[in-house]
Order: structure tokens, then C-alpha cells, then sequence
């Protein structure tokens, strides 16, 4: 569904029944970086922006834009009936592990596109900081 500004939007409860819960995927134009106990993980000015109801905006990170040198994908998957499913990557070389505070939807089900291979960091993680200011 599209609404009206051409952004993606899936609405429902993920078993079929309409509702009020919304996804929606934002082009960002804000610079984005995300630090670890102070070492920049990435840092970007192509966010995209995830807007779900009951949860924070997420800002999905190019690839090219995040420290994946600092990253080790990990065996969690987990599976969001909006979104698809998702894979996860600890922070392992900063010399302070966070485990499974990254992950990305390789395969992102059609409304939320857009995310796809796009990096995601877990901001509420201790440790984690997400920095936004307006470009």
C-alpha cells in the first residue's frame, strides 16, 4: 500500500486481520552515526527510516556506510510477520562485545523493500549510541 506520498507502508496484524499497526519506510535525509563505547560503527547520510507502530523509528544503514570489519554475523534469525526475516551480526572488534545488537532482512517482504541488506543497530543496547542531526 502506498500513502499517497509514495512511501511503503503494510498495514494488519500479520495474520490476515486488518488493524492499526503500521510499517513504513522513509527516505532519511539526516547524517546518522552509530558508536560503540565511542568508535564510530558507521555513519551515514542515507538512512532509511522504519516506522513501526509501538516501536522507535530504526534507521537501516547502507552496507558501505558501517564498520562491517567490527561485525561477525551470528546463527540468530528471527522472523517478523511485517518485515520477513531477519539475520544478526555482534559488534566483536571494538574490544567490547555486543552481541546480536545489528541485523538486516536480506529478503524484506515486498511493503518494506527498501530495507533490504540494509544494516540496523540495536540503539537501546548498552553501549550502542545512535547520533542523528538534520543535514
Amino acid at each position: 500500500m502506498t500513502d499517497g506520498q509514495g512511501q511503503d507502508q503494510v498495514q494488519g496484524h500479520g495474520d490476515g486481520r486488518k488493524g492499526t499497526h503500521v510499517v513504513e519506510v522513509r527516505e532519511g535525509t539526516e547524517r546518522v552515526r552509530v558508536l560503540q563505547d565511542g568508535t564510530v560503527l558507521a555513519d551515514t547520510t542515507r538512512p532509511k527510516l522504519l516506522h513501526e507502530t509501538g516501536y522507535p523509528v530504526r534507521y537501516y544503514l547502507p552496507p558501505e556506510d558501517v564498520r562491517t570489519d567490527l561485525l561477525t554475523p551470528t546463527a540468530t534469525r528471527t522472523h517478523c510477520p511485517f518485515k520477513g526475516d531477519a539475520s544478526y551480526w555482534s559488534v566483536t572488534g571494538t574490544g567490547t562485545e555486543a552481541a546480536d545488537v545489528v541485523w538486516a532482512y536480506p529478503d524484506p517482504k515486498p511493503a518494506v523493500a527498501a530495507i533490504r541488506d540494509h544494516l540496523c543497530f540495536y540503539a537501546e543496547s548498552p553501549g550502542i549510541t545512535v547520533e542523528t542531526t538534520a543535514e
